[in-house]
């Protein structure tokens, strides 16, 4: 992940501009994440360097922050962690076999449930997470490759996200009114190689 987080960059525009929050809020929460107990930013959580992104924006690296599964699931630290932002940065924990029912348990407490990503390519696993949980579109295999939803929500008049309907009440009534959606992604083609980012 983190090969790939830094292969991003902003002469190519697979790094650029977040819409949603200014760097000074992204950096903020990343650094609030990253001071619960155990918490580490394992890269990125720095400004993007040489960009003339105005200030009313985002200009931030793509950024993980580690937390352990029992620290993310604690009262005070639950809803810091589950934050979404609509900017590049991830939550990292690390789970077992011992520890997967505080994983559901995990993702049953998101509020939303929009869209999620299993990257496995065990089926009894996936057909455990599957079976357990309420997401709507899913990606499920060995590369998952996306977690966007666009099947379930729309972003207004060019993509503006300013005349959206993510998060209206006609937006929830028609995810909710439709199948669940999962995509599945399990078998690797011999050959196969990492595209390039776009």
């Amino acid at each position: 992940m983190k090969e790939n987080a830094e292969a991003r960059s902003l002469s190519d525009l697979t790094a650029g501009p977040t819409l949603t929050h200014t760097t000074k809020q992204i950096l903020d929460h990343t650094n609030s994440v990253a001071a619960i107990e155990g918490a580490e930013i394992l890269w990125g959580g720095k400004e993007l360097e040489n960009h003339s992104i105005p200030e009313i924006y985002g200009a931030v690296e793509p950024t993980a922050v580690f937390v352990p599964l029992e620290e993310m699931m604690k009262e005070d630290n639950f809803p810091l962690c589950s934050k979404e932002l609509f900017a590049p940065f991830q939550v990292v924990t690390i789970y077992d076999d011992d520890s997967i029912d505080l994983v559901l348990d995990a993702l049953e407490k998101i509020s939303h449930h929009l869209t999620a990503a299993l990257v496995s390519n065990d089926l009894e696993f996936q057909s455990r997470i599957l079976s357990s949980t309420v997401n709507g579109t899913t990606y499920v295999g060995r590369r998952a490759r996306t977690t966007g939803a666009p099947q379930n929500h729309w972003f207004g008049p060019a993509g503006d996200p300013r005349g959206c309907g993510i998060g209206t009440p006609e937006a929830i009534q028609l995810v909710w009114s439709c199948h669940r959606e999962i995509i599945n992604d399990n078998f690797v083609p011999d050959g196969w190689t990492q595209p390039k980012a776009t």
